[in-house]
């Protein structure tokens, strides 16, 4: 593939070194701190996709000017949500591809389907409260991450005794807590926790490096172009 980099941090940098050894050939950086290159310098005939890890507050601008290039884009920043229904919404009427996930480690995906099943498991017989817990490294701008965001949504959507979540201790019992921690350079670790009278249960992912993201993101630039509409990991996964 040729793709396109936006966004040259640690992401970033993971995904072009792995994508040297898988062959591929980074066409262009578009990075305020690297280059001077714009996202309109490119076209379809010069890349075949673009990987987008920037900024909550640059990503919308980043994605709107790839559909508008009619470059698939495969997105990875988080914290730009309240925006999702513009870029779905400017997909589907340019006809564009977009592929969002807020975390793209196959195993994180994988523990986001556990997590659904085990909320309706867990909810069906009863006795127990459930929390979710987040730590990141203290320079990731967003809390509660993306994928803590994503935890939750799933228990909501299957723990009909949460219909909200807080960043914070919960203050009702239809609140479901998120407890968000900054510490030194941890990749990233999400707990979901079930407490009950009698035992605690305890669903856990804790990533070691970067690099299952940056695989699980060329994964998804490898299966998205020539495909139209918003995609996430679950139509990538079969899940």
């Amino acid at each position: 593939m040729k793709i396109l980099l936006i966004g040259y941090g640690k992401m970033g940098q993971t995904i072009a070194a792995l994508a040297a050894q898988q062959g591929h050939e980074i066409a262009g950086i578009v990075d305020r701190h690297a280059t001077q290159l714009n996202i309109t310098d490119f076209t379809p005939a010069t890349v075949d996709v673009a990987i987008e890890f920037t900024h909550p507050d640059s990503a919308l601008a980043n994605i709107t000017a790839c559909l508008r290039q009619g470059i698939p884009v495969v997105c990875g920043s988080t914290g730009w949500l309240h925006h999702f229904d513009e870029a779905q919404a400017l997909t589907q009427e340019l006809g564009g591809s977009l592929f969002y996930a807020s975390n793209y480690s196959v195993g994180v995906n994988l523990f986001f389907h556990f997590n659904e099943y085990m909320a309706a498991k867990m909810h069906q017989f009863g006795g127990y409260d459930v929390a979710v817990r987040e730590i990141h490294h203290t320079h990731k701008i967003d809390q509660p991450s993306g994928t803590a965001l994503t935890t939750a949504e799933g228990i909501i959507r299957h723990f009909p005794g949460k219909t909200s979540w807080r960043n914070a201790p919960a203050e009702a019992t239809t609140e479901l807590a998120v407890i968000s921690e900054r510490s030194g350079e941890v990749v990233g670790t999400h707990i979901v926790r079930y407490t009950s009278a009698v035992d605690t249960l305890e669903l856990k992912h804790e990533a070691h490096s970067r690099e299952g993201f940056a695989l699980g993101a060329l994964l998804a630039a490898k299966w998205l172009p020539g495909r139209v509409g918003v995609f996430g990991m679950k139509e990538l996964l079969d899940l």
